[in-house]
C-alpha cells in the first residue's frame, strides 16, 4: 500500500467524530491492507511499535521546524511564521509542501521511521533531523502532515485499540459480532498489530483460538470489582480466597532464562525500575514464568511497608542504584499465569495457587501472599479488620473456582478497602482522567493551575464528573502544573464530552490519571457523566495507570448504588 493511500484514510478519520463511522473507515482500510496491516495499526496508534515497547522518536518542535525548513528549501524563520498561523507543525508541513506527489510505500515509511527512532549517541539529533528531512522530502504534502504529527507524538485521531478491535470484526463480518472474541484474545496478547496480522492471514476464528501468554508481551492484568459487604461477596462468589491488599505497584514479572521483564498494570515496560529482578532465577523453580505481584517499598529500620508514592520514586530512570539502596523492595506474589511453556490462565485459583507455592522460593525478594479459603462472611470481616490494624489497605477477595480472566469482568475478584458504613460516604477512590485546567488566580497564580477538570471513561469517550481545586498542597499544585504543561493541546480532544459552562482555559491529552477521594457521588445535570463527586480531593498521581485503567462510568454508577445501601 502506498503511504499516500493511508494518508487519505487518516484524513477521513481526522475529520470524523462518530465512533461508528471511524469503525467503518478503519474496516475499509484493513480490507485494503496486505502484509503491512501490523505496521498500519502501529501508525494509527501514532508510533511504530506496540505501546508497551515505548519506542520514542525524541524530536522536539524546534527540531521539526528545522526538518520542514530543510525539506522545503525555506529558512527556519519562515517556517516559524507559518507555524504561528496554524499552531500545528503538521498543517505547516502540508502548507509549505503543497502540490508535491509521492509513491513511497507504507513499509518504506515505516522503515525510515524505525531508523529515526534508533538513531542515538553523539550527534544523534543532527542525524535524526537529516533522516527526517530526507523522509519528508519523499512525501506528498498530506502524507508529510501526518508523518510530522506521528514523529511529534501528536497524531491523536480520537480512538484507541478498542475501536480497531471493532473494525477487525467489521472487516470480517460487517458488524461488531466478533468483538468479544477478538477482545478476549487481545487481553492475553495486547499487541494490536500482531493480532491484526494474524486475523488478516487466518481469520478471526483461527487467530483468536487458544491464545496463550508470550514471554515479553504483557498480559492485561485481572482487576477487582466492588461489592458492599462480605455477605454479598459470598452470595455472588461462593467459596472465596481472602488475600491482603498492599499499597504498592502492580507488577507482572516475565522470566525466561536470563531474560527478565517487568510490566505495570497499564502494560508499560518498567524493567529498569527493578534491577534486583535480574537475580530472580535463584528464587524460581522453573525455566520460564509469568508472575503477578505487588512491588512494595520496605523500610528496613522500621520493619514496615512504605506507601505507594514512596515506592513510585523507583520510576526515575537515573541513579537507580542509589534509589534501590534507599528504597529496597519486596515482591508480594499472588498469582502465576504461565510456567515452562504452559499457560495456567484457564486453571482455577486453587490450582494456580498450588503451582505458585511450588514455584516461588520465599525470601527477601519474592514472597507468596498468604491466603485463607472460606465461605463464611465473618472470616472475611475478621481478615479485613486484622489487615487494617497491621497497616495494610485492606483485602482482596477472590472466587476460588475462577480462572485468571484479564480485565474487570464479573465478580471474580473484589477489593475491600474500607469498612461497610451507613453514612453515605464514598467507600472507594476514583481513578479519574484529567481533561483540562483553569489558570490560577490570586495566590494560585504562582502555580499556573487553579482548578482541573476530570472525567471517567464511557467506552472511548471521556465524560466529566468534577472540578478539583482544593485539598492540594503547594507542592502538588507545582507538580501538577509541570505535568499538565507537557500534555497541553490547543483544541479539545475529540473523545471529550464537556458542557460549555465547564470548559477549562486549557485542554490536555487523556494521559494523566489521578486518584481522587470524595465524600459521596451525587446526580448532576451539568456534568456529562450525569454524576458528580462531592468535595473531591487528590490522593495520588497514578503513573502506573493509563486511560484504559481509569474508572468507567459503569463503575461510577456502581459506586453510587453502593453508597445508598
Amino acid at each position: 500500500m502506498e503511504f499516500r493511500k493511508l494518508s487519505e484514510f487518516l484524513k477521513k478519520l481526522d475529520l470524523t467524530a462518530s465512533r461508528n463511522e471511524m469503525t467503518i473507515i478503519l474496516s475499509e482500510l484493513f480490507k485494503e491492507c496486505g502484509s503491512e496491516i501490523s505496521q498500519v495499526c502501529y501508525l494509527l496508534q501514532g508510533g511504530i511499535a506496540p505501546s508497551y515497547k515505548q519506542v520514542v522518536f525524541n524530536l522536539a518542535e524546534k527540531h521539526m521546524i528545522s526538518v520542514i525548513a530543510k525539506a522545503s528549501g525555506k529558512e527556519n524563520h519562515e517556517i516559524v511564521t507559518i507555524y504561528k498561523k496554524y499552531g500545528d507543525l503538521g498543517d505547516t508541513a502540508f502548507d509549505v509542501l503543497r502540490g508535491k506527489t509521492s509513491k513511497i510505500s507504507v513499509s518504506q515509511v515505516f522503515g525510515k521511521l524505525s531508523e529515526i527512532a534508533k538513531a542515538g549517541g553523539e550527534g544523534s539529533v543532527e542525524r535524526k533531523i537529516t533522516l527526517t528531512s530526507d523522509l519528508v522530502k519523499d512525501l506528498d504534502s498530506q502524507s508529510a502532515k501526518y508523518v510530522v504529527r506521528i514523529l511529534l507524538g501528536k497524531l491523536r485521531l480520537g480512538f484507541s485499540d478498542l475501536t480497531m478491535i471493532d473494525a477487525l470484526s467489521w472487516m470480517e463480518k460487517g458488524d461488531k459480532s466478533l468483538k468479544a472474541q477478538i477482545e478476549k484474545a487481545y487481553r492475553v496478547m495486547p499487541d494490536i498489530g500482531l493480532l491484526a496480522k494474524a486475523i488478516k492471514e487466518k481469520g478471526v476464528e483461527k487467530a483468536t483460538k487458544n491464545v496463550a501468554p508470550i514471554i515479553g508481551i504483557p498480559v492485561s492484568p485481572m482487576l477487582a470489582q466492588r461489592l458492599k459487604s462480605p455477605s454479598e461477596m459470598i452470595k455472588k462468589m461462593g467459596k472465596v480466597a481472602v488475600e491482603p491488599k498492599f499499597d504498592g505497584v502492580r507488577v507482572l514479572i516475565h522470566m525466561n532464562g536470563n531474560n527478565v521483564f517487568a510490566y505495570t498494570r497499564n502494560l508499560n515496560d518498567v524493567s529498569y525500575m527493578f534491577p534486583e529482578l535480574l537475580e530472580i532465577k535463584r528464587h524460581i523453580k522453573a525455566k520460564s514464568v509469568i508472575l503477578d505481584s505487588e512491588a512494595i517499598g520496605m523500610d528496613e529500620k522500621q520493619k514496615q511497608f512504605l506507601d505507594f508514592q514512596t515506592t513510585m520514586q523507583r520510576r526515575r530512570k537515573h541513579d537507580i542504584e542509589n534509589i534501590k539502596s534507599k528504597i529496597p523492595l519486596r515482591f508480594q506474589v499472588f498469582d502465576i499465569l504461565y510456567k515452562d511453556g504452559e499457560s495456567l490462565m484457564d486453571k482455577n485459583y486453587i490450582e494456580r495457587r498450588k503451582i505458585l507455592s511450588d514455584t516461588v522460593i520465599n525470601g527477601n525478594l519474592l514472597k507468596v501472599d498468604e491466603h485463607i479459603i472460606t465461605e463464611d462472611p465473618s472470616v472475611i470481616e475478621r481478615e479485613y479488620e486484622e489487615k487494617l490494624k497491621s497497616g495494610l489497605e485492606g483485602i482482596i477477595v477472590k472466587k476460588a473456582e475462577s480462572a485468571y480472566v484479564p480485565g474487570r469482568t464479573g465478580f471474580r475478584w473484589v477489593k475491600m478497602k474500607e469498612a461497610e458504613t451507613k453514612t453515605g460516604k464514598l467507600t472507594d477512590t476514583v481513578d479519574a482522567i484529567v481533561m483540562g485546567y483553569t489558570q490560577g488566580r490570586g495566590k494560585r497564580s504562582q502555580f499556573g493551575v487553579g482548578q482541573f477538570l476530570v472525567g471517567v471513561r464511557d467506552g472511548e469517550t471521556v465524560k466529566t464528573i468534577t472540578k478539583v481545586g482544593t485539598g492540594l498542597t503547594d507542592e502538588q499544585f507545582r507538580e501538577l502544573n509541570l505535568r499538565l504543561k507537557k500534555i497541553f493541546v490547543k483544541e479539545k480532544p475529540k473523545e471529550y464530552e464537556v458542557h460549555k459552562d465547564l470548559e477549562p482555559d486549557f485542554w490536555v491529552t487523556s494521559s494523566l490519571i489521578v486518584e481522587l477521594a470524595a465524600d459521596d457521588i451525587t446526580k448532576s445535570t451539568k456534568h456529562t457523566a450525569e454524576y458528580a463527586l462531592r468535595f473531591p480531593r487528590l490522593v495520588n498521581f497514578r503513573d502506573d495507570k493509563s486511560f484504559k485503567e481509569a474508572t468507567t462510568l459503569k463503575e461510577l454508577k456502581d459506586l453510587f448504588e453502593l453508597q445508598k445501601r
